[in-house]
């Protein structure tokens, strides 16, 4: 009888059993492993004994937790912003942003963008991110409006690709700017852990905001914005940001006092990149610092399941397309897991 895949009853690890049988697994995004790490599960739980399970009041009330304002603190430091706002999940984040700064000039989305940050239905853009960027600085600089809004991913984790914003800077400069990235899957992996945020352009016509999940690399259950402190003002003054709860103070305590724990992480996922890039004898698209490694092989899924081996596979764009097929590596990931892996694929 085949295994249900879709019915597994124990945390994601570097192994997951299903019916009684053990699959190595190189799928998902905890790309540093922090939900079975013990240092960070123990933080997690002082967290809980600190400030309970959760805390339902809304961040306007006359009565709020410190520890909310502090992890904001420590977000826009250690993540090279001005200020910082931190909501209960990347997509109320994405939501909050777009749905506010929407309305202060003409949108524009970039290709593929991820669906939180979408107004309403999914926007029509097919071409490249390469073709994109030279065709929108082009229909701005032409255009009669000055305001414009561009909405973008900071990469496309699917086929693996980091973009390079730096393209802004031919912008003319009487025409402002504002940029929203989603950086949910760089953040904590890309640029050494910092994300997009310190790479995005720095203009006095160009305003930039990351948007980010932060349940992904980070490990807890909430979403992040940051931007310039009038920015992150602005959009705190917003009746979604009144209105929404605030996410667990406990996982907010453990992003705050784990810094060290997300540097050894990081540390060891870059040293699977390195071990596997090195073993690897089959083509794959990948970026140098991100975990995921894209195969063409239509059957490359398949043939791993056979060895015990779950990877990440899945149609894309539609049902009936062929799936992509990615390995994904992470911290919780052994040296001896990485060698079995190269051995399966050969």
């Amino acid at each position: 009888m085949n295994a249900d895949f879709t019915l597994i009853s124990e945390p994601f690890s570097n192994t997951i059993n299903v019916g009684g049988t053990e699959y190595l697994y190189f799928g998902g995004t905890a790309y540093l492993g922090l939900s079975q790490n013990h240092e960070f599960i123990n933080l997690y739980t002082e967290g809980i004994k600190k400030f309970g399970l959760n805390n339902g009041t809304s961040r306007t009330n006359n009565i709020q937790l410190a520890i909310y304002r502090e992890a904001e603190q420590v977000a826009a430091k250690r993540f090279g912003a001005e200020d910082s706002l931190i909501t209960s999940s990347g997509f109320l984040a994405a939501q909050l942003a777009v749905k506010a700064l929407s309305p202060l000039g003409k949108v524009i989305y970039a290709p593929a963008t991820h669906p939180a940050l979408w107004l309403a239905t999914q926007p029509q853009r097919l071409e490249s991110f390469s073709r994109w960027k030279a065709e929108i600085v082009d229909e701005v600089n032409k255009s009669e409006e000055q305001n414009w809004i561009l909405i973008s991913n900071s990469m496309n984790n699917l086929f693996p690709e980091i973009y390079d914003f730096d393209f802004l800077k031919n912008v003319e400069s009487q025409k402002k700017i504002i940029l929203i990235v989603d950086d949910s899957h760089g953040t904590g992996v890309n640029n050494n852990g910092l994300g997009a945020f310190c790479k995005l352009p720095k203009a006095e016509n160009i305003e930039s905001i990351v948007v980010a999940s932060m349940a992904k690399a980070l490990g807890i259950d909430a979403g992040m914005i940051l931007g310039s402190r009038k920015i992150i003002q602005q959009l705190k003054n917003t009746n979604v940001f009144a209105g929404a709860s605030p996410p667990s103070a406990a996982g907010l305590f453990s992003f705050i006092h784990g810094e060290e724990i997300y540097s050894e992480a990081l540390k060891k996922l870059q040293q699977n990149i390195t071990q596997f890039r090195s073993g690897l004898n089959l083509t794959s698209k990948f970026e140098p610092e991100f975990p995921a490694f894209l195969f063409t092989h239509s059957d490359f899924a398949a043939r791993l399941m056979t060895k015990n081996i779950l990877i990440s596979s899945f149609p894309y764009p539609t049902p009936d397309s062929e799936p992509i097929n990615r390995i994904v590596l992470s911290s919780w990931h052994t040296e001896k897991n990485i060698l079995n892996l190269l051995s399966a694929i050969g």
